[in-house]
């Protein structure tokens, strides 16, 4: 008689503990079975004796007697085929969550069971699907901190939430220690945080837009302030170079001047100095000429050149000429002093700043402390004047005429000249 063909599945005669083909399987009182060896190592390391697939515990350890049967079946199926081990896959590799009953080289847990607590593989879950018992425990994904999703009291999972104590609760927890409080399921609470953060994340983002728009304002207008103080950078020192300029100017007129001075006093005072020699010289002859006459003895001489040598020479205009033998210009140093007074004033006074219409509006917190800019420039009278206020007029100062050394011609100091923002004119004017 032929013998009839087996067909079965890989998964009927697997131990669970080694995820192999069973070896001298024996079967224990909850009708599972395991190899002996393995069941054997399972119980020398437990405290108790139970089930590895269902859980069952024995009061007492029970004697493990190998199924024959079920070894003939292996035997002849091991002829048959021979069951391929695992795929590679399945083993648990670094970051995995690691099933609790695997023997040896474990594999990757596919659930987590909260009432048990336990990690399990495909092949160790099967009891939570099969087993009436098992059937009932909330499965979840695989997680490392399992012990995180359990009370810390009773070791049971967190399933309800107190709104009283804001805290998640297990079953035995409703009943010790929250009679009272207020107690709603982790969905409803959860539903209830969603929308909470539903409209904190629109807040979030809505202050996000602003920020950034209120940044793109600000650094809009960054550039253009950046811009601006190039520009009056440039302005200032074009204007400020033909001040120098106007004043060195001003300093070479003047100097030259006083050095024609100089040379028209010192030529008129070498004349001066040479008819005043030639008169010093004709004097001295005529001294000499009439202490001799005045020691002759001959009476007629004396009588008859008396008349021809006894008088003064004719004085010369020289005699009236006076040389100015100090330059002082007091009043033009009062006057350069009431410039540099100006200028300083300008260097030192604050910079007016005039905010654009559109421009953005920062709180303090944010803003820090800006300091503005605002164009400085020498008006056209020759005072200065930032927005609105005006810096001190340099006055115009005469100096008197029996003061002034160049030619007693006083001389009018005239302000500085501005023609299209730019330095024209710094003169002085003989009056």
């Amino acid at each position: 008689m032929a013998e009839a063909q087996l067909f079965v599945s890989q998964d009927e005669f697997t131990c669970s503990v080694c995820l192999d083909t069973l070896t001298d399987p024996v079967t224990i009182l909850c009708g599972h079975s395991f190899c002996l060896k393995c069941l054997t190592d399972c119980w020398d390391q437990s405290q108790e004796c139970s089930c590895p697939q269902c859980r069952h515990t024995f009061t007492t350890r029970p004697e493990l007697n190998r199924n024959t049967l079920l070894n003939e079946v292996i035997k002849k199926l091991k002829k048959t085929t021979i069951c391929p081990p695992p795929p590679p896959q399945n083993y648990a590799g670094p970051g995995d969550v690691e099933c609790d009953f695997c023997t040896g080289k474990k594999f990757r847990a596919v659930k987590c069971c909260l009432t048990c607590p336990a990690s399990y593989c495909q092949t160790h879950l099967q009891p939570h699907y099969e087993g009436d018992a098992l059937k009932h425990h909330k499965l979840v994904d695989p997680d490392r901190n399992l012990k995180e999703k359990l009370c810390e009291k009773h070791l049971k999972s967190l399933e309800i939430f107190c709104k009283t104590d804001d805290s998640c609760i297990c079953m035995k927890c409703v009943v010790t220690g929250h009679n009272g409080h207020k107690m709603v399921e982790l969905e409803t609470e959860r539903e209830e945080k969603q929308r909470q953060l539903r409209a904190t994340l629109s807040d979030i983002k809505r202050g996000l837009e602003e920020r950034e728009k209120t940044l793109k304002e600000t650094r809009r207008a960054m550039d253009k302030m950046k811009m601006s103080v190039v520009r009056e950078v440039e302005e200032n020192e074009k204007s400020f170079t033909a001040l120098i300029r106007c004043i060195e100017e001003a300093n070479r007129k003047l100097t030259e001047r006083i050095r024609e001075q100089e040379k028209r006093e010192m030529e008129k005072a070498k004349g001066v100095m040479e008819q005043l020699e030639k008169e010093i010289e004709q004097l001295k002859r005529r001294d000499a000429e009439l202490k001799e006459l005045s020691e002759t003895k001959d009476n007629l001489h004396f009588l008859q050149t008396f008349s021809s040598r006894c008088f003064l020479p004719a004085d010369g205009d020289s005699l009236s000429f006076t040389v100015t033998g100090d330059f002082s210009s007091e009043d033009l140093r009062k006057e350069l002093s009431g410039l540099t007074k100006s200028l300083e004033k300008i260097s030192q006074g604050a910079i007016m700043t005039r905010t654009p219409s559109g421009a953005p509006h920062l709180k303090p917190a944010a803003q820090g402390r800006l300091l503005g800019h605002q164009r400085v420039k020498l008006n056209t009278s020759g005072g200065a004047h930032t927005g609105h206020d005006r810096a001190p007029r340099v006055p115009r100062v005469t100096a008197p005429h029996s003061a002034h050394p160049l030619g007693n011609r006083p001389i009018q100091w005239q302000r500085l000249q501005r023609t299209n923002g730019k330095c024209t004119s710094f003169t002085m004017a003989y009056i």
